[in-house]
């Protein structure tokens, strides 16, 4: 049975995606930096997590939309973000050779999603979870992968705010970051209320946590005062 919640998707699909343009072009106009890229990815990959939510809600549950679902939702939600902010924290060549790990990692997790068989009897018409699984140890690849993302998207986050808050002309980093940091807690929050059969947190959660991530962007991008007193990290920070 469907019910009000379950068509918040539609809202966050929309935010995800017009966010994820206004990242690409961010990266067109300055021409450099992967951490673009990788957020705008990330970003257009949260939006595809929840337009196959939209499309559960709207048309019912469908198996390419539950594969779809969970390798773009459970195992590509935060990774990708958090992916981007390791080529600000870290030297380029330490951050391709993380970022090959997490892709044979996502690779080897997203190929069990599509082969595991499913048990239909478990399924319900308008929602979507990862225990229709027969294969339920493919469920366990998710926490890895999601723990990678917290450490660096809302650690990075978190460090970032810390270092930004000595400069008065730097400190809308501050705010900026904070709200990157909570944005990002809310979908892994909704993902365990999932794992347990609450599907309609992670729907509230996602809404918010897009929501709080772009006014971080926002904040993170305004020009700042002086110049010199900009460090040269940041999550979400495209200067």
């Amino acid at each position: 049975m469907r019910h009000p919640v379950h068509f918040i998707p539609l809202v966050t699909t929309v935010i995800a995606f017009a966010f994820a343009v206004v990242i690409f072009n961010r990266y067109r106009a300055k021409r450099s930096g992967p951490h673009l890229l990788w957020w705008c990815a990330g970003v257009a990959l949260y939006g595809i997590g929840t337009l196959t939510e939209s499309l559960v809600t709207l048309l019912g549950w469908h198996e390419v939309l539950f594969r779809s679902w969970y390798i773009s939702g459970a195992l590509l939600g935060g990774a990708p973000l958090a992916q981007g902010t390791v080529y600000l924290l870290f030297s380029r060549r330490l951050a391709n050779r993380l970022a090959i790990v997490l892709l044979i990692a996502v690779a080897m997790a997203a190929t069990f999603v599509l082969l595991t068989p499913i048990d239909h009897a478990a399924v319900e018409t308008y929602r979507l979870s990862g225990s229709v699984m027969k294969w339920s140890w493919v469920r366990l690849f998710s926490p890895f992968i999601n723990t990678y993302a917290f450490i660096f998207l809302v650690g990075g986050a978190v460090v970032s705010a810390w270092r930004f808050r000595v400069s008065q002309a730097t400190y809308h980093r501050v705010i900026g970051n904070v709200l990157i940091a909570v944005g990002a807690l809310l979908p892994g929050i909704g993902g365990t209320a999932t794992r347990m059969g609450h599907v309609e947190v992670l729907y509230v959660t996602e809404l918010l946590g897009i929501i709080l991530i772009w006014f971080g962007y926002r904040w993170n991008v305004r020009p700042t005062a002086r110049r010199d007193a900009v460090p040269t990290y940041a999550a979400l920070e495209t200067s």
